[in-house]
């Protein structure tokens, strides 16, 4: 087990979410403009306390530039357990070439073939993690 615990639930500290979202390289970018939510699958890598992803022109590049706050969500199942890992933050495109030659650095691969020529960067104001048993229902008593 990734982590022992006796409660079905335990809540990560930063530091255990941290070293989560270092080992997962996809989750779910989600953004807000005029009003409209979106969800986006993503690749990422997590350095330094920040996340870093590519991206192409289109509705995602232009919905963080009109409003900033994102929230980010990765998980994973294994055999008896699982965890998931909110990141609540800032984006914004990376402008400057030591900036931007600091994320080609990064393993951020993408999964079909396209140009993602911008460089996103989310700066997180707060993480949440939790892991999760797997078990049957208790019965009501």
């Amino acid at each position: 087990m990734m982590f022992e615990h006796d409660d079905p639930i335990l809540e990560l500290t930063d530091e255990q979410s941290w070293k989560l979202l270092e080992k997962t390289k996809h989750g779910r970018l989600v953004l807000t403009a005029a009003g409209e939510t979106d969800i986006f699958p993503i690749n990422y890598a997590a350095r330094d306390g920040r996340l870093v992803l590519r991206t192409a022109p289109g509705t995602k590049l232009a919905e963080l530039t009109i409003n900033e706050r994102v929230l980010f969500e990765t998980d994973g199942i294994g055999s008896g357990e699982a965890w998931s890992v909110v990141v609540k933050g800032t984006a914004r495109v990376l402008q400057t070439q030591e900036e931007i030659a600091a994320a080609e650095a990064l393993p951020v691969e993408t999964w079909i073939p396209t140009l993602k020529d911008f460089y996103v960067e989310v700066k997180p104001t707060s993480i949440s993690g939790r892991h999760f048993k797997f078990g049957e229902q208790p019965e009501r008593f």
